[in-house]
């Protein structure tokens, strides 16, 4: 099995390779790869001592990496952070601004053997964290045989995935590298115990954490402040079509709210035929600084960054995704304390947070517009609204802490404490 991931691994990479021309999400991740070496060459020349490194597979792992990194850099500061991508979207999002805490951002080489050897011999790290899933079986074993510290960290599995089937041997293998993994929920360790994995704790999910320390410090805008300040605000996240429309007929009918609208995919021409179907006066925020903003009652958001915080300003939130690739972040809106509307899940499995948010009484999945509109206006009555807040308030607060716990097991590994002195 390991030859035919090898000559998969291969094959794929070639085929990148062959297909790198142009601007495109596969060129870049070919082009993006090119001076790996000479970048973790010259992070290893800045910090010559000890580095932890952190493998995710984009900016969603990267969120849930966050808190735990903060809380490494705070119990062992002379550690170096590294932080290596394999997608493109959450690399360039990531290196356009400086990380806190993060000494070292780039892409992780294609997982063959030659590429895995080199990549831990230049680094040499004294602690490797793999985040969610993304496990590169070359990259580990490379890992595991020099006798690194590994720890899977937010893992979330599911009895369908490979690991699980009879012909699924060599990924166990890539599994019992680690020296520990720390999982979102029972569920993963309870199938984890099955395949004979016992180094296994259950310590949630580390985007509570990240959520948190978003909502308590929030970027502002005081643009939209202006335009917004004292009205009654919905914030629509990551919206595709399909959520478009649930949500337009609404828009169109209750001019009493007010919207910001963060598209999951930044397309002018989508955008512009989204405002065409508006009746109300809509502006890009691109557009803010040279147009009056009087009386506009639709802004969206044409640019990648700002969602996390917009939430702030919301009264409602409705965040997209569910009919579609998967639903983005509900946690972040649920962190500020209001409620969150989210579509039919087509993969129930894959977002366990939009059940248990159901079940504390904060989230709430609509199939269509007219189900929207009548549990939004359901809300209305103050009594409810307020059960949702506080239950948004409970679900949060009760969820936090992964972080501490994965790290407190990290720094109590003999292993890793007698190495690293």
């Amino acid at each position: 099995m390991k030859v035919i991931y090898d000559f998969s691994v291969w094959a794929f990479s070639g085929m990148l390779r062959l297909a790198s021309g142009g601007d495109s999400k596969l060129a870049r991740l070919v082009k993006g790869r090119r001076p790996v070496f000479d970048e973790v060459a010259a992070f290893r020349a800045k910090f010559p001592g000890k580095v932890a490194w952190f493998h995710v597979a984009s900016l969603g792992e990267y969120e849930q990496a966050k808190p735990v990194i903060a809380k490494l850099k705070k119990e062992q500061p002379p550690l170096a952070i590294l932080v290596t991508f394999f997608s493109p979207s959450g690399y360039e999002n990531v290196i356009k601004k400086p990380q806190q805490n993060v000494d070292g951002v780039t892409y992780l080489p294609f997982d063959t053997q030659g590429n895995a050897r080199q990549f831990l011999e230049v680094v040499k790290p004294s602690v490797v964290f793999f985040v969610k899933y993304d496990l590169w079986a070359n990259f580990i074993f490379e890992a595991k045989k020099r006798d690194v510290p590994l720890f899977l960290f937010s893992a979330s599995l599911r009895k369908e995935q490979v690991y699980f089937q009879f012909y699924g041997g060599f990924f166990r293998k890539v599994l019992k590298c680690f020296d520990h993994i720390y999982t979102q929920n029972h569920q993963t360790q309870q199938l984890l115990q099955e395949i004979g994995i016992s180094q296994t704790t259950v310590t949630g999910d580390t985007r509570y954490d990240n959520v948190q320390a978003i909502s308590r410090s929030p970027n502002k805008f005081p643009e939209i402040e202006a335009l917004f300040t004292d009205k009654k605000v919905m914030v629509v996240g990551s919206a595709w079509q399909e959520d478009m429309e649930v949500i337009l007929p609404f828009v169109n009918s209750h001019v009493d709210y007010h919207y910001i609208i963060a598209p999951h995919n930044i397309d002018a021409g989508q955008i512009a035929g989204w405002q065409k179907q508006i009746k109300h006066k809509s502006l890009k925020y691109s557009e803010l600084a040279e147009n009056p903003s009087a009386g506009v009652n639709v802004l969206f958001i044409d640019n990648i960054g700002m969602l996390s915080s917009l939430y702030q300003y919301a009264k409602v939130a409705y965040v997209g995704g569910a009919f579609g690739k998967g639903l983005h972040n509900i946690l972040e809106p649920l962190a500020f304390y209001i409620p969150v509307f989210f579509g039919k899940l087509k993969k129930v499995n894959k977002f366990p947070e939009a059940g248990i948010s159901q079940q504390y009484g904060c989230g709430f999945e609509v199939g269509n517009a007219e189900a929207f509109e009548k549990i939004v206006l359901a809300l209305e009555e103050q009594e409810a609204y307020t059960k949702a807040v506080n239950a948004a308030e409970k679900l949060v607060t009760d969820n936090l802490g992964s972080a501490d716990k994965i790290i407190k097991g990290v720094l109590n590994n003999v292993q890793w404490n007698k190495k690293e002195g």
